[in-house]
């Protein structure tokens, strides 16, 4: 089953967890697509700085502190993934509620370690 994955909040810089994370869901054979502030490429993907209607996602990856997602909650309601993950430090209960309100479940969780311990 292909999870096809957005990284909302990517980074250009090596040092960020988003940037690893894209680095690993490649390595895993995920379709990935990426959201940031900067244009760019991280291991052959394209880091878009426009919102795009990427179709058929499974999981939206959280990596913006809670601030920086209010504009971007409709974007994701309309987006229907399956699942947001929200990584640590962007726990954020009014967008919780947003979701449970559209039946869309998220989980407070790391993408890199349910990765890495094959539960993503």
């Amino acid at each position: 089953m292909n999870k096809k994955t957005l990284v909302l909040g990517a980074s250009l810089n090596p040092s960020r967890y988003s940037n690893y994370v894209i680095k690993k869901l490649v390595s895993q054979n995920i379709e990935t697509v990426a959201l940031g502030l900067r244009q760019g490429v991280v291991a052959g993907v394209t880091i878009h700085t426009e919102l795009v209607s990427f179709e058929n996602l499974h999981t939206v990856t959280l990596y913006l502190n809670p601030k920086n997602q209010i504009m971007y909650y409709d974007y994701i309601v309309l987006l229907k993934p399956k699942r947001v993950i929200f990584n640590p430090g962007t726990e954020n209960p009014e967008l919780y509620k947003i979701l449970k309100e559209n039946t869309i479940p998220f989980e407070a969780a790391c993408s890199l370690v349910l990765l890495s311990t094959n539960q993503y």
